[in-house]
């Protein structure tokens, strides 16, 4: 039984009113009046050597780890004290999405509490509050069982919902210092791997891509990290609906810990997941020769069953079916976009279907379908065209974490099952079911998948409908002459969105359009590459007339600026900024760069005319698809 909790606070009705300006039905709140809680740390088992905050609280550091922590999910931990910190810049949306309130991010409380010098959600004399957490997890780092990882370098504040959109949040500090799960690193973020993750955080939100936030960059200026040189030290403030991973489950599963499995998965589902309800139904049967429909409901209550036989589908199913529904819609969103994590093992998938643990990432360039940004992934293991198939690969270890909860089908909540797990006269039949839906959970990811990528290609080519034939004579060839003839994957949608119908009247002037899709400086096989472009604008120029009709060019143009960004934080946009502001001190570039990558889809940011044009122009030479490291 787990003692001594503290309590969430709650937020007296005086206080919250005081925060409603004026009527308005969405509060502005200061830092220390963002309404706080701890669900996490309230509903699942900590540390047992630190069992409290002030167990933690009143420890020396060096007491608390690194080391393995069995029967937990978090460790309470502090920050380390940052001396001399400077607020580098701060993400205007990600304020409004916390409900913090403009100007806010100048007052010194809140430069303290992202420098991580300030715990305000805990009142050390009172001993209560809400304390500060690392969670632990395991994983699967490039195929191979790691065993337990966990937050090494990150601390969980507190949580915050914001009112205005019911919106719980779990703000955390990456870069604060050690943790028992820090093994043999120091638990420091360096500034370059900082800047990378604040920025593409937030871009990848703006382009409705899935995603953890970020608030706040803070430079550690006496913090020097070495990685492969001493660097500067930095700390991003981030946060996400939950930082909970297919590793957290992975790590049970292999300590065998079945009490701790169910109570998780539990909490996933009534905390994280929106509540048993909210889980997809069963799906009904196709016929071997028909696609699967993926189209689902909800409002199955919790102890339904659904199907018979090994076709049974208890609650941990249909939580199974939701987490792998949300990451294949993520995954393809990230082909869609060209956008590349860099290291998908299963400390770095989450629940959530978010993207999460930005370490050597990348956007393409050129399209090519091997690139991985990763330096170190010898085995493209982690490259562009394996994304979709690592993370179902990912998700079959989270089914194996499932499996007898999801195999045990209608006797889940029988108390022998409960209690001492499954007999030896039951387990074929659990094994069987098991892995018959994770089979056939693996048919909804690639249907969900699919559906997902043609319905984001269909928008960026400008088109309402989608038909069968448009995948091969409009999708992959559009990919195909773009790797051909080395054209730059995001150049090529956002200027189509500029074409209009009149000017693909014939075959010369769809060849000489096809320019406006080269660089600078032209493919090599110039002419053999117009002649593709052009073939293939006169086949996407007849389905545009089939959806749109004629005259609707102005139209269509705006409805394809609004999914084909203009601005990209490719690599080497991201390595001029880190040297702009780690060596040159350049401050102006990061808040302009930050406009930019908060409003990707527009023409021009009122910033700086030459560098917008220069960040969003052609890849400098020698340096395009640029692989960068792991270390941070």
């Amino acid at each position: 039984m787990l003692l001594n909790r503290p309590k969430p606070p709650l937020m007296r009705l005086a206080q919250m009113a005081a925060h409603l300006s004026n009527g308005s039905a969405t509060p502005s709140y200061t830092m220390r009046s963002l309404p706080k809680s701890n669900t996490f740390t309230s509903k699942l088992p900590p540390d047992p050597a630190f069992p409290t905050p002030a167990d933690s609280h009143k420890a020396p550091r060096e007491t608390l780890g690194p080391r393995l922590v069995k029967g937990a999910l978090y460790t309470y931990v502090r920050p380390e004290i940052t001396h001399s910190p400077e607020l580098l810049a701060v993400s205007a949306q990600a304020m409004n999405d916390l409900g913090l309130a403009e100007g806010e991010e100048n007052s010194d409380e809140f430069k303290s509490v992202v420098a991580g010098n300030n715990m305000i959600g805990w009142d050390d004399e009172k001993q209560e509050g809400v304390y500060p957490w690392a969670q632990c997890y395991g994983g699967y780092q490039f195929g191979q069982w790691a065993g337990q990882l966990g937050d090494g370098r990150a601390i969980s504040l507190f949580e915050t919902t914001n009112p205005a959109t019911n919106t719980r949040y779990e703000i955390q500090l990456k870069g604060a210092g050690k943790t028992p799960y820090s093994r043999f690193a120091d638990g420091k973020a360096v500034l370059r791997s900082s800047i990378r993750e604040f920025v593409v955080s937030e871009y990848l939100n703006a382009i409705s891509i899935p995603s953890t936030r970020a608030l706040a960059l803070t430079l550690c200026p006496r913090s020097r990290v070495v990685r492969e040189r001493v660097e500067p030290g930095a700390i991003v403030t981030r946060f996400a609906p939950s930082w909970l991973r297919l590793g957290t489950f992975d790590l049970i599963r292999m300590r065998g810990d079945r009490p701790l499995m169910r109570q998780l998965a539990n909490y996933a589902a009534e905390n994280v997941l929106g509540g048993w309800e909210a889980l997809p139904a069963k799906l009904s049967d196709s016929a071997s020769d028909s696609p699967l429909n993926t189209e689902t409901t909800t409002g199955v209550s919790r102890d339904t069953l659904e199907g018979s036989g090994k076709d049974t589908e208890n609650r941990y199913a249909r939580l199974y079916r939701e987490v792998v529904r949300r990451n294949a819609k993520t995954v393809a969103a990230w082909q869609a976009y060209g956008f590349m994590n860099g290291v998908l093992n299963t400390d770095n998938t989450s629940l959530m279907g978010l993207s999460i643990d930005f370490g050597p990432f990348a956007f393409l360039d050129t399209f090519d379908p091997t690139y991985t940004p990763n330096h170190d992934d010898h085995s493209l293991r982690y490259s562009y065209r394996n994304q979709p198939t690592i993370i179902w690969w990912n998700l079959v270890r989270f089914g194996e974490a499932l499996g007898e909860l999801i195999g045990s089908g209608p006797g889940v909540d029988k108390e022998q099952f409960v209690e001492k797990g499954i007999q030896e006269d039951e387990a074929k039949e659990l094994v069987e079911r098991a892995e018959n839906l994770i089979e056939k959970t693996g048919e909804e990811y690639k249907a969900v998948f699919m559906g997902e990528y043609k319905r984001l290609m269909t928008l960026r080519l400008g088109l309402k409908t989608f038909k069968d034939s448009d995948f091969e004579e409009l999708f992959s060839e559009w990919l195909d002459l773009m790797e051909a003839h080395e054209l730059d994957f995001h150049h090529c949608f956002r200027r189509l969105g500029g074409v209009k119908l009149e000017e693909l009247e014939s075959s010369e002037a769809r060849k000489d359009l096809a320019g406006r899709f080269f660089a600078k400086e032209p493919p090599r096989d110039e002419t053999p590459a117009r002649e593709r472009v052009a073939k293939w604008l006169e086949k996407w120029g007849e389905r545009v007339k089939e959806d749109w009709g004629t005259g609707m060019d102005a139209e269509r143009e705006t409805e394809m600026a609004k999914v084909n960004p203009k601005f990209i934080p490719r690599s080497w946009v991201l390595d001029e900024l880190i040297e702009r502001v780690e060596k040159k001190k350049e401050r102006d570039v990061l808040q302009g760069v930050m406009k930019m990558a908060l409003n990707p889809f527009e023409q021009s940011w009122g910033w700086n005319e030459s560098e917008e044009e220069r960040f969003c122009g052609d890849v400098p030479k020698y340096k395009g698809m640029m692989q960068c490291s792991c270390s941070s």
